[in-house]
């Protein structure tokens, strides 16, 4: 258990400082950014309780909010991400009873199940992350293409990490 906290928190570290560093000084074509923090909400286990999840949920959000200037936009799209995170798992996933190991990853989960539930977590993030901080539909086809191509650019970058992270355990 106390190894579990103690992974969880290298990687609540790592991937804001990966964020507030690297990934929100990168920006291609003036559209995608990528938001890869939200890795360690998708990793979350999933015996895990909804009210830790959405308390560290936002803490991450507000961690990554105050190194990024944005005032609360994180914070609150990563709530209400935690939030739905387990009921969008069992769209794909129905019964938890069935996870021997209750980390979502590629080897539990199996690539299908995986690569639906990553895309679906990374879009509802952008989605959120994107009408937050745009609060208008003046721009609405420009708002688009920020959603699309930042999901596209998140997902291959999380989903690279996946793949890093798997071959190190």
């Amino acid at each position: 258990m106390a190894k579990e906290i103690i992974r969880f928190l290298i990687l609540f570290v790592v991937l804001t400082v990966a964020q507030a560093v690297v990934f929100n000084h990168l920006c291609l074509f003036n559209v995608a950014v990528p938001l890869v923090f939200i890795y360690f909400i998708i990793k979350l286990p999933v015996n895990l309780s909804v009210n830790w999840t959405m308390t560290v949920s936002f803490l991450l959000g507000l961690t990554v909010d105050i190194f990024s200037n944005t005032q609360g936009v994180n914070a609150l799209a990563c709530t209400v991400l935690a939030a739905v995170r387990l009921p969008l798992l069992r769209l794909y996933f129905p019964r938890e009873d069935d996870m021997a190991n209750p980390d979502p990853s590629l080897q539990t989960l199996g690539p299908g199940v995986y690569m639906k539930y990553l895309v679906t977590m990374v879009t509802a993030y952008c989605t959120l992350f994107f009408l937050i901080e745009a609060f208008t539909f003046h721009l609405w086809l420009l708002m688009l293409a920020r959603i699309v191509a930042s999901s596209l650019l998140t997902f291959v970058i999380l989903l690279a990490f996946d793949s890093i992270t798997a071959k190190i355990r």
